[in-house]
């Protein structure tokens, strides 16, 4: 999915209906009839996506276009809903009246997948379930209070090269509080409805509000883009644009937030819910199945999902027992929990030693891709550290895209930030998930193929994404990379967390389990430290299902590979494989599973 879509389905929560039921191909197609079709649909998508943009204020503001202040003040707004909801109507009525039978594999695949993840969206937009979600506009991860003057400011999507393109993000910067006041208003509408957030994310945003407003208007997040101005513009220009921008800050924006934090603490506080679990809400417990939905792609019972997560906590504590007793540690699991934190010879000394051990890393799977994959994307991906100024901010690692033409190459940031509590033993499984394999091969192989419409290219389904980069890591047990025990312990270690959050989110959101007894559960069976066990516990808190799609959708992975190998036996091509996940960009795992399943009967009788 492309970038608006992408925006539409993280404002709306979405859920999974089954996709369109193949129609029989015709023995004999006729090419010109099929190419014909193809490109009506092509056609058809690439209309959508350009319709989709319209209603997507926010997205215009992530893509740097020349966004509209009265667009912006549309979200949170019941006429925004109404108008995407009439819009993707008339798509899958549109796409109805293309014939699936006359399109080629490859655009039968788009024409599911798109219907699929249409009506998902559509199915988020009903009443029923706008009630559940509308009415809790955003909480404290990732909410837009935060992410709004980020992705004004410096270094985000809007460019800062004139005084027009000042004034043009002035008026977007104007328009804000609008946004603020509606969202207070939906919030309201919960608060009438029972249908509210939790005391902790509604505690954990009147704490980022408190910080944001300790700060004077000219010291403030919003006065970023006065801070280096271009030379270019005179300096009487400038003190113009500051006087302005200054006085938008104090008389508009800090007034708005103002009122956002004392709504919530006076009247959002007290009516909040206590219990952290999505079970607890009034209607949270079918929210909760639509949202697992929504995030694997698939209709899994919370119960099934949280037995799965313990069975594989129990499988990896039992690879961790040998590993430990490779390492040559005698005591209990837990006890080598805490050593591993404590002792030095497993964290790096110096930046320079991090460094080294991803590009040896990097050495050691470039020679092995050959293997594994029949091509490469275009272009190199570089390895570089955080600067200095985001580490403390940033996660151990990321991986940011490229160019689409491969001019741009993709970057794997690493974190040398706080190095003693970094650890060697994660180099490798952290460079297969964001580097190569993982991300970079995925998204770059993804975005490059221009046959593919949008929403294939640039979709971050995160079933799919993060499930292909968590599959990536498996891949260094056949690339040998493992028989370094630390970064045997290394991976496991990374995997004992994805099958956590199976146990922990489901614990959470369906078994009624207590923010402590998440904590301590992923405090027994890791070696997490306290204050990363309650930031991940809390995110799961505030973004109930998301965390389940990286195993899910790697488990799925693994399990299509397994189908295929005993089905094809000695005919099984590991780099074609590869090739069946990869090369039609990003699917819903039900529409990826049915393609594999085609290639292997292909495969089968070719």
């Amino acid at each position: 999915m492309g970038l608006t879509r992408a925006l539409l389905l993280a404002l709306v929560t979405a859920g999974l209906l089954a996709p369109a039921a193949a129609q029989p191909i015709p023995s004999v197609p006729i090419a010109g009839a099929r190419q014909d079709e193809d490109a009506r649909l092509l056609a058809l998508l690439n209309s959508f996506a350009r319709a989709q943009e319209a209603l997507d204020p926010l997205g215009a503001v992530a893509r740097g276009d020349n966004s509209n202040p009265a667009q912006l003040q549309r979200l949170f707004s019941d006429e925004l809903d109404a108008a995407r909801r009439a819009e993707l109507r008339r798509e899958l009525a549109l796409i109805g009246r293309i014939n699936r039978a006359g399109l080629s594999p490859e655009r039968q695949l788009s024409y599911d997948a798109f219907q699929l993840e249409t009506r998902e969206a559509l199915g988020w937009l009903s009443p029923d379930i706008l009630a559940l979600t509308a009415v809790r506009p955003f909480n404290h991860f990732g909410g837009l209070h935060e992410d709004f003057p980020a992705l004004i400011g410096p270094g985000g999507s809007l460019p800062y090269r004139d005084e027009r393109e000042y004034r043009r993000n002035l008026a977007l910067l104007r328009a804000f509080p609008v946004v603020l006041d509606r969202a207070v208003v939906r919030f309201r509408q919960g608060v009438d409805s029972d249908v509210v957030e939790t005391r902790l994310t509604t505690a954990n945003m009147i704490a980022q509000l408190d910080e944001i407003l300790a700060q004077p208007a000219e010291d403030s997040v919003f006065a970023a883009p006065l801070v280096e101005m271009p030379e270019t513009i005179p300096s009487a220009r400038q003190a113009l644009i500051r006087a302005d921008w200054l006085e938008t800050v104090r008389g508009d924006v800090l007034p708005a937030y103002r009122r956002l934090r004392q709504f919530l603490a006076e009247e959002y506080l007290p009516a909040a819910r206590a219990e952290p679990g999505l079970a607890a809400m009034k209607g949270g417990a079918g929210l909760y199945r639509r949202l697992i939905l929504r995030h694997t792609t698939l209709p899994l019972e919370p119960g099934t999902v949280h037995a799965l997560g313990l069975s594989e906590v129990i499988r990896i504590q039992a690879e961790m027992e040998q590993v430990k007793a490779a390492l040559g540690f005698k005591g209990t699991l837990s006890a080598f929990f805490n050593h591993i934190r404590t002792d030095p010879r497993f964290h790096p000394k110096t930046a320079e030693e991090l460094a080294e051990g991803y590009a040896a890393v990097a050495r050691a799977v470039d020679a092995q891709l050959p293997r594994f994959f029949t091509r490469q994307p275009r272009g190199q991906m570089t390895i570089a550290a955080y600067p200095a100024s985001r580490g403390k901010f940033e996660a151990g690692g990321s991986y940011s895209l490229g160019s689409a033409d491969g001019r741009r190459p993709g970057t794997f940031y690493f974190n040398t930030y706080d190095l003693e509590s970094r650890f060697r033993s994660g180099v490798t499984t952290l460079y297969l998930h964001e580097g190569i394999p993982g991300h970079h091969f995925q998204t770059s192989l993804a975005q490059q193929d221009q046959s593919l419409p949008d929403f294939q290219r640039f979709g971050d389904n995160a079933a799919y994404v993060e499930g292909w980069a968590l599959y990536a890591e498996t891949l260094g047990y056949e690339m040998g990379l493992y028989k370094d025990q630390l970064q045997h312990w290394g991976t496991l270690d990374d995997e004992m967390l994805r099958a956590m959050r199976l146990v922990v989110d489901t614990g959470l959101h369906a078994k009624g389990w207590s923010r402590s007894q998440a904590v301590a559960y992923m405090l027994a069976n890791s070696g997490m430290g306290r204050s990363d066990a309650e930031a991940e516990v809390d995110r799961y808190i505030a973004n109930p299902g998301q965390a389940l799609s990286y195993k899910i959708g790697a488990l799925t992975i693994q399990r299509l590979r397994r189908e295929a190998e005993t089905a094809l036996g000695p005919r099984f091509d590991l780099k074609a494989f590869h090739e069946q996940v990869l090369g039609s960009g990003v699917l819903p795992l039900p529409v990826l599973e049915a393609k594999i399943r085609r290639w292997i009967d292909e495969s089968s009788r070719g």
